[in-house]
């Protein structure tokens, strides 16, 4: 199995409020970014990776996968306005020999080699795979009141609910159509595009350790985990 990972660090980061780009604030003494390039170097299957960055970022980013020595990235390309632009900027530069793409986030450091495997094996069976966890809270749909505030419309089966992480892996051709019929689309996630393109979507076991780091809170607890590692 060939795969390339994509790691898509292009965010701006408006609600973390740092002076330093988020996918390089510290975390435990090594930039967020690291932790997930470690992993991804430590999985055979994963043959190279391409980095999405922005102009602010791209030139730290670059010095840091010299500084660790992490020679399976291939790519650092710039991202676009939105998440899914910057994921296609990264389909861009992917080699002919993959066959698989996995996508991840950079702002969810946390991952396990073993998490990471979960995902491959499932898309490896069904052709497409995300990383998810049940939802534990109630979840409510709301409506709008006569005075325009919100309401609760009626309360969700949490017992049918899951919270959807990164990463998520797909057979190339899968990702790659679906991009090319449904990219345009607004979505939060690439699984979303290749659910338009009706192809079936396996979830694999995820981790409520797997935080996305959205606010300088996220950041603390990220911090906290990774001290019990």
């Amino acid at each position: 199995m060939y795969i390339t990972a994509i790691i898509v660090a292009a965010g701006k980061g408006k609600r973390f409020k740092s002076d330093i780009s988020k996918p390089l604030v510290k975390l435990d003494g090594r930039p967020m970014l690291y932790y997930s390039l470690q992993v991804f170097s430590r999985i055979a299957a994963v043959k190279n990776i391409i980095v999405v960055a922005n102009r602010g970022n791209k030139a730290g980013i670059i010095r840091l996968v010299r500084a660790a020595g992490f020679d399976k990235v291939s790519a650092i390309v710039e991202g676009g306005a939105r998440r899914q632009d910057s994921v296609r900027n990264g389909l861009k530069r992917i080699c002919a020999r993959t066959d698989f793409i996995l996508v991840h986030d950079a702002a969810r450091p946390l991952i396990s080699p073993a998490l990471v495997q979960s995902v491959i094996r499932a898309a490896a069976s069904v052709g497409a795979a995300v990383a998810a966890v049940p939802v534990k809270a109630t979840i409510k749909e709301s409506r709008q009141d006569r005075s325009q505030r919100p309401a609760v419309a009626r309360t969700l089966d949490r017992s049918k609910l899951w919270e959807v992480q990164t990463p998520q892996v797909f057979r190339k051709a899968l990702l790659l159509d679906a991009y090319s019929r449904f990219g345009d689309a607004s979505v939060t996630d690439d699984a979303s595009l290749v659910e338009k393109n009706r192809a079936p979507v396996a979830i694999a076991p995820g981790a409520y350790s797997n935080i996305k780091i959205t606010t300088p809170e996220d950041a603390a607890i990220a911090r906290a985990l990774l001290q019990t590692r």
